[in-house]
């Protein structure tokens, strides 16, 4: 009996990035209460960056004026596409849909243009995970078997 360790793999990472996913959320329950926690966080990212960068005009001409907006959409996001990960329910959509969004908080916060980007825990790893979960299913031309 063979094993599929691609399958085996990608099942494993699932279940990890989505109870990741779960927690992240539940770290940000007091959002809906209290969506200036969020506007601090943009506000903070928004001194931290370059005048007149494009990260800059992303966040004063959208991410801020979408702060009521984002910090209810943010949490239930996190939760119900890591909710879909842990139960292995439509995979590849909602791997891409956590890509896009932990991708958004790297470029708001400017961190994807920094070197410790490739180092830190919440970049790289949370990236590639979603990104390999969304297209877990598709044969590369490099895949092994």
């Amino acid at each position: 009996m063979a094993i599929d360790r691609q399958g085996t793999g990608l099942s494993i990472l699932r279940i990890a990035i989505g109870i990741f996913f779960i927690f992240e959320a539940l770290g940000k329950l007091r959002w809906f209460i209290d969506s200036s926690i969020l506007r601090a966080q943009l506000d903070a990212w928004h001194q931290s960056v370059p005048a007149g960068s494009i990260v800059a005009g992303y966040l004063e001409r959208f991410a801020i004026p979408g702060v009521p907006f984002f910090a209810r959409l943010v949490p239930l996001g996190e939760f119900g596409c890591g909710l879909a990960l842990v139960l292995g329910v439509w995979t590849p959509l909602f791997a891409l849909v956590l890509f896009l969004m932990a991708l958004n908080f790297q470029f708001a916060s400017g961190a994807l243009f920094r070197y410790a980007f490739w180092s830190s825990g919440y970049g790289l790893p949370v990236l590639g995970s979603t990104l390999a979960l969304a297209i877990g299913g598709v044969r590369l031309p490099w895949s092994l078997k």
